[in-house]
């Protein structure tokens, strides 16, 4: 299978004077690290850490001029990986894409056979990155939910942030799994935008972090998808029902927990961590294929809550989700 050396790509460039600019401009797969599979890439997906790397962000991205893109879905066009062929469908979230290795906001990107995920039948490519990793994160965090033995039948399940990636996907894949979901947001305006989405109930974050500072509150929800961290994190954690779960998976608010130990040892809930970035592979797997399966909350309802966007339309949209201006999913198309 041939394919073209020179391609397109949204490049990061930090300027001398520490400015960072963002152009779409033409590179050479030559260029491109030396990994095992390269892969040309049809849809990416806009993501937090993207942004954070198009504004030079040397936590996330340490060197440039560099090209962001945490995820991507694509065609293999070159494989010395045995486990991979010339035309197989893939996917690539996580790890180092779009951080130090150049990423999905190019058309082709050339990562290691280990970060590769064959396409599951029953989910397109443009279906996988309207999920991307904020779908994957938020199906991961529900999968906890479930596997700790919360059921539709014991009440609503409390989602933070619902307006962002992981948030808004959240509580669309619960809706779609029978849940009751309490969507809690800052953004009034999008209200209707969450209900489209299935909540039954929108909150207010006052409404879960404007009450008493005692060591236990009254429980409100046996489980609880947090976004965020922070005070929020610790207001749940503190409204959490007896043998309840809460999943985490931000820190927008901090990365810091300063928390009661009496939910824990009087309530007995958990507190689980979820970490998409470099989870197993058994587990990335499983979790694609549910996505692709029972979880598939249909391709029009992902359609409704995205936007389709080009490449020379993300440096507007990175600005949009930099001033909390942004709200559900923009996939990327990078096919003619």
């Amino acid at each position: 299978m041939t394919y073209e050396t020179e391609y397109k790509a949204l490049v990061a460039d930090r300027q001398d004077d520490g400015e960072v600019s963002l152009s779409v401009q033409t590179r050479d797969t030559r260029d491109l690290p030396k990994h095992d599979v390269l892969i040309r890439v049809d849809y990416s997906s806009l993501n937090y850490k993207d942004a954070l790397s198009a504004s030079g962000n040397r936590g996330v991205t340490s060197s440039y001029p560099h090209t962001p893109g945490i995820d991507a879905s694509g065609v293999v066009k070159k494989s010395r990986d045995p486990r991979f062929s010339e035309g197989d469908e893939v996917i690539v979230t996580s790890y180092d894409l779009g951080q130090n290795t150049p990423g999905g906001f190019g058309r082709y990107i050339s990562v290691p056979g280990d970060w590769v995920v064959p396409l599951p039948p029953g989910l397109s490519m443009k279906d996988s990155m309207i999920l991307g990793t904020a779908g994957f994160t938020a199906a991961y965090g529900i999968k906890k939910i479930v596997e700790s033995g919360i059921s539709p039948d014991d009440g609503e399940i409390v989602v933070t942030g619902a307006t962002g990636g992981v948030g808004s996907l959240s509580v669309r894949l619960l809706s779609h799994l029978g849940y009751s979901v309490a969507a809690v947001t800052g953004k009034k305006e999008k209200r209707d935008f969450l209900k489209t989405l299935g909540a039954e109930l929108i909150l207010e974050r006052g409404d879960i972090t404007e009450v008493p500072g005692k060591p236990l509150l009254s429980a409100r929800w046996p489980g609880a998808i947090d976004t965020v961290g922070g005070a929020m994190l610790d207001a749940v954690l503190r409204q959490t029902a007896h043998n309840g779960a809460v999943a985490c998976c931000g820190n927008i608010l901090g990365g810091k927990l300063q928390t009661s130990i009496y939910p824990f040892i009087l309530r007995g809930i958990s507190l689980l961590g979820v970490d998409s970035g470099n989870c197993l592979m058994k587990d990335r797997k499983e979790i694609w294929n549910l996505l692709a399966s029972s979880w598939h909350p249909g391709s029009d309802s992902l359609s409704d809550m995205s936007r389709q966007r080009r490449l020379s339309d993300v440096p507007d949209e990175i600005d949009a989700m930099l001033t909390g201006n942004q709200h559900g999913r923009v996939v990327i198309a990078l096919r003619d």
